[in-house]
């Protein structure tokens, strides 16, 4: 029997813990915990599941360092200023560094840490700035770090910006980038297996590419397939959201992908917005899975290898929590709990409690 806390994160002023059961799959509520204004995005710690790192998207951005404590709590230990504003993402790397990501004014900082990762020292970071295209606006949506570089998902530029570290820790600058098609929006991504698996947000398209050789080369799409279900309603407006490629483990040794799609428009299907499952070779489709959720955005597995059969999703409008198994390998998810009554959210991580 294991026990996952989950914390999940929104445009509000806190951020509100549950208790996932993997015995009796009881889903419960535990905190609401007071924070800063619009705790939108949070990610653990890579090593120390003590630490989460959350982000304020507000004018000017926030980067904040929390400490968990018993009973699903979290107690603020540090917080410094994103460089810009409206942070929308940020991403703990190996070398003791956070990217954040400002989604509104284009540009971003990597953020080194002290103290194992639970305080920042920034008096070294530097702006990164996205350049808009012409006519445009930058808006930087997601990091992945790979090898020696940082992968940055520009939706308003359609491009993966390239950069790395130039200089003491904080100090970054772009070396290169790979441009994706006009208006398609890429939003959020995965590296595996030196591929890049781009989830579009205006396009609705999943593609797959080789990464690129270094420092600024090109690799055509491979593959680009929509996201969308086939028995979508045919007036609807989507927006991909949400991308995650777990690693193979013995019990699902096959990598598939699941990505969500959150319907935005007037056209509410009572059946709720779909989580896509694609198998990673040609991107075919394996299932489309109907969740209840309105606007899904946060969708998170939960952290090591017993938390990989869990997958938990939250809607962002409206519909609550759902915890799915991953069964058949991890082609199908089967809900086995549901909070309806869970405030709206926008991100998660699930953590053994």
């Amino acid at each position: 029997m294991v026990k996952f806390a989950i914390f999940a994160g929104g445009y509000s002023s806190f951020i509100v813990s549950y208790l996932f059961d993997t015995q009796t799959y009881d889903l419960q509520y535990l905190q609401t915990i007071s924070t800063s204004e619009d705790p939108s995005w949070l990610i653990p710690h890579p090593t120390n599941e003590a630490i989460i790192y959350a982000v304020n998207e507000v004018t000017p951005g926030v980067l904040q360092s929390y400490a968990r404590s018993p009973g699903g709590g979290l107690t603020l230990l540090d917080q410094v200023s994103s460089g810009g504003s409206g942070p929308a993402f940020c991403a703990p790397l190996s070398t003791g560094q956070v990217v954040i990501l400002n989604y509104g004014s284009g540009d971003g900082e990597v953020v080194p840490t002290v103290h194992g990762g639970s305080h920042f020292d920034n008096s070294t970071s530097v702006l990164v700035t996205f350049t808009p295209p012409p006519g445009g606006v930058s808006n930087p949506h997601m990091a992945v770090e790979h090898e020696n570089e940082v992968f940055v998902a520009d939706l308003g530029g359609d491009k993966l910006w390239r950069m790395g570290q130039v200089g003491a820790a904080g100090d970054f600058g772009i070396h290169g980038l790979t441009q994706h098609p006009k208006g398609t929006g890429p939003r959020h991504f995965a590296i595996a297996d030196n591929y890049i698996y781009v989830l579009h947000e205006t396009a609705n398209t999943l593609i797959k590419q080789s990464v690129p050789s270094y420092p600024n080369g090109t690799s055509p799409i491979l593959y680009n397939v929509s996201t969308l279900a086939s028995d979508a309603p045919p007036n609807a407006t989507f927006a991909a959201a949400e991308i995650l490629l777990p690693p193979p483990t013995p019990l699902f040794p096959t990598s598939y992908i699941y990505a969500s799609n959150r319907n935005i428009g007037n056209t509410t299907d009572p059946r709720g917005d779909t989580i896509g499952i694609f198998e990673p070779e040609t991107l075919g489709v394996v299932k489309q899975v109907y969740t209840g959720l309105v606007q899904i955005r946060g969708m998170e597995l939960g952290v090591g290898e017993e938390g990989q059969e869990y997958l938990v999703a939250l809607g962002a409008v409206s519909g609550g929590m759902v915890v799915y198994r991953r069964t058949e390998g991890g082609r199908a998810l089967v809900e086995v709990a549901r909070n309806s009554s869970a405030v709206a959210r926008s991100s998660l991580v699930m953590l053994k409690s």
